[in-house]
């Protein structure tokens, strides 16, 4: 296989892994997902941020010399697929724009390297898109102190119309479009179809996972709707995203699934929705997005216990019979 092949691969495998799928068709139909719903937008700065942001982060490993293992594994590129998914949805098109991502997606894998170097290494607790959350969240905000750079800010409202009962429970269409936005906004994109691509690639490469996603959708829309979140965000799949990753990495990922790992990633998920809807408010006065964080800091928090699930002064109790245990 030549290098260019090669390459190829391991960026296609760098696409899958946002999904923790190291599957290079997986990530192919996540790239079809981001391709269609920039073509329905007419945002085509989004897909071709994609390309460069994975492009750029790759090549960044390899210039450094990473581990040669992790970046075949596309461990280094899905952190600089999302940032350059994310530049292009929250910041206007311009030069410096551009100059932004690259630049902003070889620092992800700079971040990458540190995190793993000292959050996974010290605690065994996966970095997965918390270095494109903070890289995210410095380019779009130094975004307000250079005029070359606008940042395109959607500041939801507080007060929501299922509070004041002008809302009713969205039809069974509807439901399906939110059911497969949740998944297609990990991508931060809109479209349902982009949805149901995302969900067919994590499914070819793994059907545990895919249930999971599926599940994971299913129960964060089930709780926005009950607890009457801001329907216009619920429509949008915003409150579904993080809590879909987190029914795979605590479900699938990173714990050896059992009957006892899936309700525990069940709690874990309806969990997310709450630290979503709590982050939003958090983050509105800064005008910046939550991205992943709901999802990242519940991961951290529900995997960090995987060794040892009681609370002191219990030290006695042995890590085999608790969630690793199938």
């Amino acid at each position: 296989m030549s290098k260019k092949s090669n390459f190829l691969a391991v960026c296609l495998r760098g696409s899958g892994q946002v999904f923790f799928m190291e599957n290079q068709v997986t990530g192919a139909f996540f790239l079809a997902a981001i391709a269609y719903a920039s073509y329905v937008s007419t945002q085509w700065a989004i897909a071709i941020g994609a390309v460069v942001g994975l492009v750029v982060a790759t090549l960044t490993a390899n210039w450094l010399q990473c581990d040669q293992k992790s970046i075949d594994a596309g461990l280094f590129g899905f952190n600089g697929i999302l940032v350059g998914v994310a530049l292009p949805t929250f910041v206007a098109d311009s030069a410096a724009l551009w100059f932004l991502l690259v630049f902003g997606a070889a620092a992800s894998t700079v971040i990458t390297s540190a995190v793993a170097s000292t959050l996974t290494k010290t605690w065994a607790i996966p970095g997965s898109t918390g270095p494109f959350v903070l890289t995210g969240w410095l380019l779009a905000a130094c975004a307000y102190s250079f005029g070359g750079l606008e940042l395109i800010s959607e500041k939801p409202e507080l007060g929501t119309d299922y509070l004041q009962g002008l809302v009713t429970i969205p039809s069974a269409p509807e439901l399906l479009e939110i059911f497969f936005r949740n998944i297609a906004q990990v991508f931060l994109l809109g479209s349902a179809i982009s949805g149901v691509l995302v969900l067919i690639g994590i499914f070819m490469a793994s059907v545990p996972a895919g249930i999971a996603a599926a599940l994971g959708s299913l129960i964060a829309m089930v709780v926005a709707i009950g607890m009457k979140a801001n329907p216009i965000e619920v429509s949008q799949g915003l409150y579904g995203f993080s809590p879909v990753l987190t029914a795979i990495a605590v479900g699938v990922v990173f714990l050896q699934p059992s009957w006892r790992v899936a309700v525990y990633a069940g709690l874990a998920t309806v969990v997310t929705v709450f630290v979503q809807g709590a982050l939003d408010i958090i983050m509105l006065p800064d005008g910046l997005p939550s991205f992943t964080a709901p999802y990242v800091l519940t991961m951290y928090l529900f995997i960090a216990p995987k060794k040892m699930m009681a609370p002191h002064p219990h030290s006695h109790i042995q890590s085999d019979h608790l969630l690793e245990k199938s």
